[in-house]
């Protein structure tokens, strides 16, 4: 029977973040569609730090549930369809995205899956996270000329999107966060953040902040959690507008499980200047989805927006990849590209 190889969680750690060791890269057979499915051969999948919260025992209300020792890991992929039924408008070669990642083929349900055309210059460009940061952007802040935005995680996968797209929709000054000087020069130079706070660096975040945006922070899009999304909170000006699309001070906490993500809050200011602070999940709003595509498209072929991604080659590289995305090595979004 042919086969084909998927990365499989081989044991949960027992403490700290997940590394190679507790993946396994395993040979098994070529999955058979059931009636209704397209068999797709993965091109592209993302590698991203959400996988951490499902190796960890996942999250009531998710949208996947927890990974098991033995299950495949999941994640956003890009392939192209090997075979689908007749009646689902999809032929052979087209390109399509699912969820089914970290394998080399996959069966997955016809319904809901159209070709992607051409409405990006690049395939790889479907596995961006823009989609998430343009949602927020738009739906859950609405972003006005002239706001003052802030991104926290400004150099992850939304974030690297998220400082461009608010430019784009007419922010006046856009600041963003990370860990790593490095990474703080990139996103001034080459993503127009007009300032970038350093976590660990010898000011404090919070006087960071303060210096970044001495007027106060109009909107944030919050994808870290923790001290940051505290400091932003206090750096509010009246009126302000929150979304929290992520929690990776949770997710890359070596102490806890991927499963928490506490912060302390001082309800205060939220009261007295009419914050408004919710979660946002961009699957609330389905209408996006065409709407970003085509945005996005004419954005990039334009030269008016740019998709930071590093690709990774092959399966082989797939564990150490999550490796370095948990680290932090990276800037924007990892992809593995398979032959």
């Amino acid at each position: 029977m042919p086969t084909h190889r998927e990365i499989r969680l081989r044991t949960r750690p027992e403490r700290g973040l997940p590394a190679p060791e507790h993946l396994a890269l395993v040979q098994t057979d070529l999955p058979v569609p059931a009636p209704g499915e397209v068999l797709v051969r993965n091109r592209w999948f993302a590698v991203s730090a959400a996988v951490r919260t499902l190796i960890g025992g996942g999250l009531k209300g998710a949208p996947f549930p927890p990974l098991e020792p033995g299950d495949p890991l999941v994640g956003a992929a890009v392939g192209e369809v090997v075979s689908a039924p007749d009646d689902s408008g999809l032929r052979p070669g087209d390109l399509v995205s699912h969820w089914h990642g970290w394998r080399e083929y996959a069966a997955v349900p016809a319904a809901g899956r159209t070709p992607l055309g051409d409405s990006l210059p690049d395939p790889v460009a479907h596995l961006s996270q823009g989609r998430t940061a343009y949602a927020a952007l738009t739906r859950g802040t609405e972003v006005r000329a002239g706001d003052t935005v802030l991104v926290t995680g400004g150099a992850g996968a939304v974030g690297t999107m998220a400082g461009q797209i608010a430019r784009l929709l007419g922010a006046g000054r856009v600041i963003g966060s990370t860990g790593s000087p490095a990474k703080a020069e990139r996103l001034v130079t080459e993503l127009g953040y007009d300032a970038v706070v350093v976590r660990g660096a010898p000011a404090s975040f919070p006087a960071q902040l303060a210096e970044a945006a001495p007027e106060g922070v109009d909107v944030l899009l919050d994808t870290v959690g923790g001290e940051q999304l505290s400091a932003a909170v206090a750096a509010a000006r009246p009126g302000a507008r929150a979304v929290l699309v992520g929690a990776l001070s949770g997710q890359l906490d070596p102490e806890g499980t991927g499963a928490t993500a506490r912060v302390e809050l001082d309800s205060y200011p939220l009261v007295l200047k009419r914050v408004s602070l919710r979660g946002f999940s961009p699957l609330d709003h389905p209408e996006t989805e065409a709407e970003w595509r085509g945005r996005f498209g004419d954005w990039l072929r334009a030269g008016e927006i740019t998709f930071p991604h590093v690709r990774v080659a092959g399966m082989d590289r797939a564990a150490e990849a999550l490796r370095e995305v948990m680290e932090g090595r990276h800037l924007g979004t990892v992809v593995v590209e398979l032959p």
